[in-house]
C-alpha cells in the first residue's frame, strides 16, 4: 500500500466518524493556537519594545550617577547623584571628547502639576535646548526651550502629550499658565506623542530650562559643581559610540578623581536593546513552553481515539491481513490517520491562534498600551512541525498494536 492510497483510507475512515474525528483534533487546535498567539504576541512585544527604546534616541549613551557595585542589573536614575553641569560642559568639548556630536544634561523631580481644578502627578525634567535633537522629541505646536529662556531663568514649559491631555483635555494648551510649587509657569509647547518605555511613559512629563528647574526647586553641589542626574550624549556616528564611551570614562575619571572605583555609569542603547530583548525573549518562550503542554493534552487524546479505533476496526484489520496486507501497510495506514488529525488539526490552529493574537492586540490598543501581534515564519514552522510530530509520536503505539494483531485472532474478534 503506498502513501496515496494510505491517505485515502485514512481519510475515508475520519470521515466515518466525523464528530469523534473533530474532538479529537480539537485537543491539537487548541494547542497550536495557543503557541501561535503566545510567540506572535511576544515577537510583538519585543518588537514594541525595541521600538520604543531606538525611539529615545540616535547614537545614544547615558551616563548616570552611581558606581556599578550599587546596581548592576537596574539603571538608578535619580539615585546618589556624582555627575555635574560642569561634567557635562567638559564633555561637550571637541577637545576633550572628540567622538560626540552633541551633550545634554538633566535634572529630575517628582511634582504635582496644577490647572484650575485639576492636579496631575508627574515627573518635571530641568533640560537644555539640545535635550529635543538628542532625545528625537517632536513638537505638536508651539516651540522648545530656547537659550534665551536658559539664560533669563525664564517660567515657561514644555508638556508632554498626555500631560497636556490630562491637564486640558481637547482645549488648546499654548499660552496657559499651570502651577508647579506654587509658581506659575507659562506653557510654550507640546511634545508629539511617543509612548511608553522600560522607563516609563515618555509622554507624562513636564519639560522646564535647566537653569529655571535649580533657581525654583533647588541645586545640590557635587564634586565641586551643581549636580544633575542624567547626561545624555549623542555619538558622531553609531560606529564611534564604543570610542566615546571610553573618551569619557576617562575624561570623567579624571574629574572624579576616581581611577579605579567609578562613582558614574555609562550605557549605550545597545546595551538597553540587549537587555530587553534577552528579557522579553525568555518570557516569550517561557508562554509558548506553557501553551505547548497543551499540544501533548491533545496528542493523547489522539493516541487514546486510535486505541479505540483499533479496537472497533480488529476484524477489518484482520480481513486486511488475511487478503495479503503486510504489517507495515496497517502501521502506515494508521499512523497517516493519526498524522492527518495532527495536521489539520495543526492548520485550523494557526488560524485560531492568528485571531487570537489579533483579538489581544486590538483590546491592548484600545487600552492605550498598543501590542502589535507579529506571526513569523519560525513561529508557524514550529508549531506545524511539532503539531505533526505529537501526531506521529502519540499514533505510533496504536499503530504497532494493530499492525502486531494476529489474523486468525483478529477475525474471531466480536
Amino acid at each position: 500500500m503506498n502513501l496515496r492510497e494510505s491517505s485515502a483510507t485514512a481519510v475515508r475512515s475520519l470521515l466515518g466518524n466525523k464528530v469523534r474525528s473533530g474532538l479529537t483534533m480539537l485537543g491539537i487546535v487548541i494547542g497550536v493556537a495557543a503557541v501561535i498567539a503566545m510567540l506572535s504576541v511576544g515577537h510583538g512585544a519585543q518588537q514594541a519594545v525595541t521600538g520604543q527604546i531606538q525611539s529615545i534616541g540616535s547614537n545614544l549613551l547615558f551616563v548616570i550617577s552611581g558606581s556599578a557595585e550599587s546596581s548592576r542589573v537596574r539603571m538608578p536614575i535619580g539615585t546618589a547623584q556624582t555627575l555635574t553641569y560642569e561634567d557635562a560642559l567638559a564633555i561637550a568639548q571637541p577637545a576633550n571628547c572628540p567622538s560626540v556630536a552633541r551633550v545634554a544634561p538633566e535634572v529630575m523631580h517628582s511634582v504635582v502639576v496644577v490647572y484650575r481644578g485639576e492636579n496631575v502627578s508627574t515627573r518635571l525634567y530641568g533640560v537644555t535646548p539640545e535635550y529635543a535633537l538628542i532625545r528625537n522629541y517632536e513638537l505638536a505646536e508651539g516651540e522648545f526651550i530656547g537659550q534665551a529662556h536658559m539664560s533669563t531663568n525664564a517660567l515657561v514649559a514644555v508638556l508632554g502629550a498626555e500631560t497636556a491631555r490630562s491637564l486640558f483635555g481637547d482645549d488648546d494648551a499654548l499660552g496657559k499658565n499651570i502651577r508647579i510649587s506654587n509658581t506659575a509657569f507659562r506653557v510654550i509647547g507640546v511634545l508629539a506623542p511617543k509612548g511608553g518605555t522600560g522607563f516609563g511613559s515618555q509622554d507624562d512629563m513636564v519639560l522646564v530650562p535647566l537653569t529655571t528647574a535649580w533657581a525654583r526647586l533647588g541645586r545640590r553641589s557635587v564634586h565641586g559643581g551643581t549636580a544633575v542626574s542624567v547626561i545624555y550624549v549623542q555619538a558622531l556616528d553609531e560606529r564611534l559610540v564604543g570610542q566615546a564611551t571610553d573618551e569619557i570614562r576617562m575624561l570623567l575619571r579624571e574629574r572624579h578623581r576616581t581611577p579605579f572605583d567609578e562613582d558614574f555609569q555609562i550605557y549605550s542603547q545597545a546595551d538597553i536593546l540587549a537587555l530587553a530583548n534577552q528579557v522579553t525573549g525568555v518570557l516569550t518562550i517561557f508562554l509558548g513552553g506553557i501553551a505547548a503542554i497543551s499540544l501533548l493534552v491533545g496528542g493523547i487524546g489522539i493516541m487514546n481515539i486510535m486505541l479505540v479505533s483499533v479496537t472497533e476496526r480488529t476484524r477489518e484489520i484482520g480481513i486486511r491481513k488475511a487478503v495479503g496486507a503486510k504489517r507495515r501497510d496497517i502501521l502506515s495506514q494508521f499512523l497517516t490517520e493519526a498524522t492527518l488529525l495532527s495536521v489539520i488539526g495543526g492548520a485550523l490552529g494557526i488560524l485560531l491562534g492568528w485571531g487570537i493574537s489579533q483579538a489581544i492586540a486590538a483590546i491592548s490598543a484600545s487600552s492605550g498600551t498598543p501590542i502589535y501581534a507579529v506571526l513569523s515564519p519560525g513561529a508557524v514552522l514550529l508549531a506545524t512541525g511539532f503539531s505533526i510530530a505529537v501526531g506521529l509520536f502519540f499514533g505510533i503505539y496504536p499503530a504497532a498494536r494493530a499492525a502486531s494483531l494476529n489474523p486468525i485472532d483478529a477475525l474471531r474478534h466480536e
